[in-house]
């Protein structure tokens, strides 16, 4: 086997395979197979031709739309380090990322020029380069791939590095663990921001001939005609896009879909039976992180609904069996997961510089978890969110999942308050959550013990996420002293003060 990834072939390759058939739109514009590989092709040999490198680190900044894809697979077949970026980043995150990746190119629409040269970067814009039928070699497996970065959510963002042959990996085992192989025609919606799950699934999706509808978020007009028609086979939706998307066709049955991916955060019974109800029993649930991509592990969507029907306040969330060639261990004293696989990443970079990551060494994932006789992992919640309280530890997922039908879909938090009384105080948080909620809450509380059961249960507009849509809890007791009066004491309580949604 040649010595590389033949990034560059593979593409042209697939590109000969489906040439006039759509591979991506955003429902306004659409490319087909040919001219995804001729733009990408174009893109790479300018960047090539404007003084870049193989390996160089070179940052994206796109919307979600055809464009996005052109851009990953240019970056990617030239063999640079692609470090793709949310479009949400502020200024000081972008100064931020580019002085741990040490990137100065970055590729954007040309609209985006004038910002990122004030601050100090090299725009490179997203529609130069034409077209190009002229292939690349291929790229050295070690060199590195893809740059990923963290959350941020226990301090500064670090920068997570993967190999072009651990990409490539992670490439052949989601094609290999999908629940169908895609036909050219069927169509995967995809709403979540490119840098991250929705990349993924982009590359393995028109590996196969499929075709991506790759959306700005949860557009409700643009959804609904696909929905209508049928003309979906699948979707990727965590919990929280979940829910927007049943909450903008509440009571409708769409039986169009064969499979909707969920992954990213805990999907609890509630959302599922609510899912079922709209879609049919057709949700699968992996998971992954930025250190590992997906598959980590499988659960089916035939296994979904028997998970559920086991699914406690204190049993935590299945994800399944590992995927092929994943290890899990989980730590006999403090229960945290492990993992060791191929698609694992390089090394890290933080403000001290690059680590690699030890050849066959584990990766300590920070969640929480076990496993259950049939060898599947359930989490149990984060190491750096165990609750403190009265003396007990308690996870606060065991306490949502059992409050989560109160919210009705919207989603809902478990949060605390330092206390110097009881460790710490327990708070309940939903978002623009349905009147009532709160007494509904409390009612179901009573199944817990009066540990663990929130002193009050407050409704925010929004609550408090990263770029990767997952909830930073930090933000969220900030956001709660902004807008009320803790008193500490045997007896605690929040007063509201400006500000606060009563």
């Amino acid at each position: 086997m040649q010595d590389g990834i033949a990034w560059s072939s593979d593409l042209i390759t697939t590109a000969r395979r489906f040439g006039p058939g759509d591979a991506v739109t955003d429902g306004v514009t659409s490319l087909t197979f040919t001219t995804l590989a001729a733009r990408a092709h174009g893109l790479a040999h300018h960047l090539l031709a404007g003084g870049a490198t193989p390996a160089e680190p070179i940052a994206s900044l796109m919307p979600n739309g055809p464009d996005a894809a052109v851009v990953s697979y240019a970056i990617t077949i030239a063999g640079f380090a692609e470090v793709p970026i949310n479009v949400a980043a502020t200024d000081a995150e972008l100064g931020w990322y580019a002085t741990l990746a040490r990137f100065r190119r970055i590729v954007a629409p040309r609209a985006e020029a004038a910002r990122l040269r004030a601050l100090g970067l090299e725009p490179v814009a997203a529609e130069d380069g034409g077209e190009s039928d002229v292939a690349l070699p291929p790229v050295p497996a070690k060199a590195w791939g893809r740059l990923a970065f963290t959350s941020g959510t226990t301090g500064k963002p670090k920068a997570i590095v993967h190999s072009h042959g651990g990409r490539w990996i992670a490439h052949l085992l989601q094609r290999a663990v999908l629940p169908f192989a895609p036909q050219p025609g069927q169509r995967i919606l995809l709403m979540t921001p490119f840098p991250h799950g929705a990349s993924l699934l982009t590359y393995a999706w028109l590996e196969s001939g499929g075709e991506v509808v790759l959306l700005p978020g949860v557009v409700g007009e643009r959804i609904a005609p696909l929905l209508e028609a049928n003309a979906l086979d699948a979707i990727f939706a965590p919990p929280t896009v979940l829910a927007k998307i049943l909450s903008l066709f509440p009571g409708r049955r769409f039986d169009g879909v064969r499979a909707i991916f969920c992954g990213t955060q805990a999907l609890l019974p509630d959302l599922h039976a609510r899912a079922c109800a709209a879609f049919g029993p057709i949700v699968r649930v992996t998971y992954g992180m930025s250190e590992c991509f997906n598959p980590i592990t499988i659960l089916p969507m035939e296994d979904v609904a028997g998970v559920m029907a086991e699914t406690t306040g204190a049993s935590g969330a299945c994800v399944g069996l590992p995927g092929p060639g994943v290890e899990v261990a989980i730590d006999a004293e403090t229960t945290e997961i492990s993992l060791r696989a191929r698609q694992l990443y390089a090394g890290i970079i933080t403000a001290d510089g690059f680590v690699p990551r030890p050849p066959g060494g584990w990766h300590r994932t920070g969640d929480l978890g076990r496993i259950d006789p049939q060898g599947r992992l359930w989490l149990m919640g984060r190491a750096a969110d165990v609750i403190k309280t009265g003396g007990y530890r308690v996870h606060p997922a065991e306490i949502e999942t059992v409050l989560e039908p109160a919210a009705e879909g919207h989603a809902l938090a478990v949060v605390t308050l330092p206390s110097d009384y009881w460790g710490e105080v327990i708070f309940c948080v939903a978002e623009d959550a349905p009147q009532g909620w709160d007494t509904r809450a409390a009612q179901l509380a009573e199944q817990l013990a009066k540990y663990k059961r929130p002193r009050a249960y407050l409704s925010f507009a929004s609550l408090p996420r990263n770029a990767q849509g997952k909830l930073v809890r930090a933000r969220l007791r900030d956001a709660i002293l902004d807008t009320h009066t803790f008193e500490d004491g045997p007896h605690p309580r929040l007063t509201p003060g400006p500000g606060a949604v009563k």
